[in-house]
């Protein structure tokens, strides 16, 4: 990948890990760019007939993006397969994971005549309303450039979020070519929330649903419980328990862990849920102990929170390392959760130095190009 100031992380989490012979990407993941507008500040919902005016507003690539970012600031070496709008919003969402993240999207398309989906989101006591619109990418595929690799690439995992009744073939052929697959689910619409409708769920090595999704596809009535039931269809069961943190199961193992919540003043929640996937991706693909990655996903997302904008609110190594040298200097900081972190040491860069040039939502997009 070309380097740059916006496209080299501070930290490469599997640098002891790289061989010669190892695919070129780290993380595969398809799905849909949005461009996501972010309402903050708004003191309640917007109310029928009146107007309401938030205090923040800010403008990023949204969708998929959100995964692609947060594992591209991370150190991981990310590969993308999207359609994008030949569209104001589609150049701006190019350019800003292509140069500004680093992201690989020679898998990707442009696809002519074709607006880019958008979402706006509005922030406010700590959660989200969204409203989205946008049009299916045209059934027949626009040519990629010439030269471009085969899809799914060789990587050593891939992101895919299950859909119920649907297979996704790539899926299939990525656990084919050795990827290792990490899998999340949305709400279930039709109210089956059958387990074997997952079809995919077989070619996956961690399944990581929310509590409610969990306890739902189980039929249980604990979070913890719903973690042991999916870890009979699927090596490594994750679920995530909000401000209570998350609980995983390996099924291989039979070892459990729990990690709490790390408490924030949370700005925007959009991307959060992706965030934690990408840090516990991370932590696997590096080989670390389950509680640590759980421990590290779990930071990422508190860290991302603090700011607004889904993708373009994901940490990097600076920020991570910002984050821990702060937390020890504090006074009366508890022993044991700071052992619960001590993995960082030697991770993250030694000095504050020059910050990681990060971007971040901007209020709007003023030009066809970024800067």
């Amino acid at each position: 990948m070309a380097a740059g100031p916006y496209r080299r992380a501070q930290v490469d989490p599997l640098a002891g890990l790289r061989a010669p012979a190892d695919p070129p990407w780290d993380v595969y993941l398809t799905g849909t760019v949005f461009l996501d507008i972010i309402f903050t500040g708004l003191d309640s919902a917007p109310v029928r007939g009146t107007e309401s005016w938030a205090r923040g507003m800010g403008s990023s690539p949204g969708g998929v993006a959100n995964m692609a970012t947060a594992l591209a600031r991370l150190g991981l070496r990310t590969s993308l397969a999207a359609a994008f709008g030949d569209d104001h919003y589609g150049d701006y969402c190019w350019d800003a994971l292509e140069q500004g993240e680093g992201i690989d999207l020679s898998p990707s398309r442009t696809v002519p005549g074709w607006h880019s989906p958008v979402t706006v989101s509005m922030a406010y006591e700590g959660e989200r309303t969204m409203v989205s619109h946008g049009h299916e990418p045209p059934p027949e595929p626009v040519p990629l450039p010439e030269g471009a690799p085969q899809c799914p690439p060789r990587a050593r995992a891939a992101v895919a979020s299950l859909v119920p009744g649907i297979r996704a073939p790539w899926i299939a052929q990525a656990a084919s070519k050795g990827a290792r697959i990490f899998a999340d689910v949305g709400w279930d619409d039709t109210g089956a929330w059958d387990l074997a409708g997952l079809a995919d769920l077989e070619h996956c090595e961690a399944f990581l649903p929310n509590a409610q999704e969990a306890m739902r596809y189980t039929r249980t009535d604990c979070p913890r419980k719903a973690a042991h039931a999916l870890a009979e269809h699927v090596p490594l069961a994750v679920v995530t328990l909000g401000a209570e943190g998350a609980y995983a199961v390996d099924g291989r193992t039979g070892e459990t862990a729990v990690v709490p919540a790390i408490a924030v003043e949370a700005l925007d929640p959009t991307g959060a849920g992706d965030v934690f996937v990408a840090g516990f991706v991370t932590g696997t693909l590096a080989d670390w102990p389950l509680a640590d990655r759980l421990a590290f996903a779990g930071l990422t997302a508190a860290l991302s929170v603090q700011e607004f904008g889904g993708s373009l609110s994901a940490p990097g190594w600076a920020e991570i390392g910002a984050w821990w040298r702060q937390v020890r200097s504090l006074d009366r900081q508890d022993p044991e959760a700071l052992r619960r972190y001590a993995f960082l040491t030697d991770l993250v860069p030694k000095d504050a130095g020059r910050p990681w040039p990060l971007r971040r939502a901007v209020p709007t997009i003023g030009f066809r190009r970024s800067a």
